[in-house]
């Protein structure tokens, strides 16, 4: 449905290849001298693997050199032909300090470039913004925070905010650039934020997802580095959903407001299926599940799934996580397992290495089966951004279907 891009990965580290630590930054305050293993999926015999170490604290190494930034596409280019190349990385690609030399290079050989979600902070002249635009970049995901300077400087730590911005307006004007903004309480909400995305909606940029601030281990902080900043009272997601609804019915005629946890007011996503206009298709694939099963969640997806499955074999459990992908053991441990049946899905991406996940779901003497579910089973606002209404139904649909399968596979059958 969507076209495919060549993913290039700089590597690189945040806080140390970005200009320094923006003051909201999930990696800020996570010790990297020490990383624990939280276990996941990808751990084989062992607890704790290369991704759940390393790779989720963003333990990259520095940037990569250009001639290796090159090979990697060169070897990519051999078996398969891509028309676009997304450059990405662990630090702030905006810092790279061969970024227009690399861009060159790609769009001699025919393709158009998608900067991938770049701050700008490395940005401290705008012929880069020119540069890059003449080298075939077509597509930039910009984290903003604010078009006021002075926040930017302040919050971002961005010494170059004023050309940042400028040139943030340059692509904007030539490109096609979806931004990301923070939301911090008190800080860059309320009226500041219509001022930003305001001035987004008259610079040109496509869209804009909002996200919101998290500042505990419930709400996503899971590798000890909660609070990021003391005395800041986060947004709730009913709050949050309200920042989205009233910044889309403003500006949604002129740009696409998302949101991330929650939500698209085009697409209904996450979970367009528990959206009342949809109820004749979700009663046809309720009536398509003959196994009993568990789901367990977060707090986020709790209401939907538990309306999704509503008055079938299928129960939905949540712990006190509002991410199910950020799941822990930790919140395993916590869970009542008086409501959980004897199939048991948990979220694929949750960080509960298979083994201990088994034994905690069993600790209560009952020999559960323990499965991870479908890779993802809606939108998140970071990706519904490109979908049409239709098409963000279509993949759920999808989704869910394969779910169903799996849990009458797995599930006992009804009694």
């Amino acid at each position: 449905m969507k076209e495919s891009s060549l993913l290039v990965d700089l590597k690189g580290e945040p806080g140390i290849n970005c200009n320094g630590f923006c003051k909201f930054c999930y990696f800020r305050k996570v010790d990297k001298k020490n990383p624990k293993p939280l276990g996941c999926r990808y751990c084989q015999f062992t607890f704790g693997c290369d991704y759940c170490t390393y790779s989720v604290r963003e333990i990259n190494g520095d940037f990569i050199p250009l001639p290796l930034a090159l090979m990697e596409v060169q070897s990519s280019l051999l078996f398969k032909r891509y028309k676009k190349v997304n450059i990405t990385g662990g630090g702030d690609i905006s810092c790279y300090p061969q970024l227009v030399d690399l861009c060159k290079f790609i769009n001699n050989m025919g393709l158009n470039i998608h900067l991938g979600y770049t701050s700008g902070k490395g940005f401290d002249n705008i012929d880069i913004a020119k540069n890059l635009v003449d080298y075939g970049v077509d597509e930039v995901t910009f984290s903003v925070f604010s078009t006021n300077a002075k926040l930017r400087k302040e919050w971002m730590n961005d010494k170059n905010a004023e050309t940042a911005l400028k040139c943030l307006k340059y692509f904007c004007e030539h490109c096609e650039v979806h931004c990301a903004i923070i939301v911090i309480p008190g800080v860059n909400d309320g009226e500041e934020l219509k001022r930003t995305v305001s001035d987004l909606v008259d610079w040109g940029a496509k869209a804009v997802i909002l996200m919101r601030f998290a500042n505990s281990e419930e709400q996503g902080l899971i590798l000890g580095n909660a609070p990021l900043l003391e005395n800041i009272k986060t947004h709730t997601v009913e709050e949050f959903k309200k920042i989205i609804d009233e910044i889309h019915n403003e500006f949604g005629d002129s740009i696409r407001v998302t949101g991330t946890p929650l939500y698209d007011p085009i697409t209904k996503t996450p979970f367009a299926l528990a959206d009342d206009e949809n109820k004749h298709i979700l009663e046809r694939l309720k009536n398509k599940i003959n196994g009993e099963a568990t789901i367990i969640t977060g707090n986020v997806a709790y209401p939907f799934l538990k309306k999704i499955f509503d008055e079938t074999s299928v129960n939905v459990v949540r712990v006190n996580k509002d991410i199910a992908d950020l799941i822990t053991s930790k919140d395993l441990e916590n869970l009542n397992l008086k409501d959980v049946k004897e199939t048991v899905f948990i979220p694929p991406k949750a960080f509960v290495h298979d083994r201990v996940a088994e034994d905690l779901l069993r600790r209560d003497g009952i020999d559960r089966i323990v499965v991870r579910g479908v890779e993802q089973l809606t939108l998140d606002g970071e990706v519904s951004g490109v979908y049409s209404k239709k098409e963000a139904l279509e993949f759920e649909i999808n989704a869910f279907e394969e779910l169903i399968g799996m849990i009458n596979f797995f599930g006992m059958r009804k009694r």
